[in-house]
């Protein structure tokens, strides 16, 4: 799940760090890609409006490392 798709959706950093269940500077300091278990509870919040792909971080972290 990508952090700019998710402010898009809840219109601030502020109101994505609320759903989130972080601070918003903790939103401040995500890369482009939320936090894998950010990312599923913004899937059960949002009722799968915003997608946890388990697929995106297994990517994410080939990359990586």
């Amino acid at each position: 799940m990508f952090k700019n798709d998710a402010i898009k959706f809840f219109g601030s950093k502020t109101k994505l760090a609320i759903a989130a269940g972080v601070s918003q500077a903790s939103v401040s300091r995500w890369g482009d890609v939320i936090p894998e278990r950010r990312a599923a509870r913004l899937d059960r919040v949002t009722n799968g409006a915003l997608r946890y792909d388990p697929d995106l971080y297994q990517r994410h972290n080939d990359t990586q490392g």
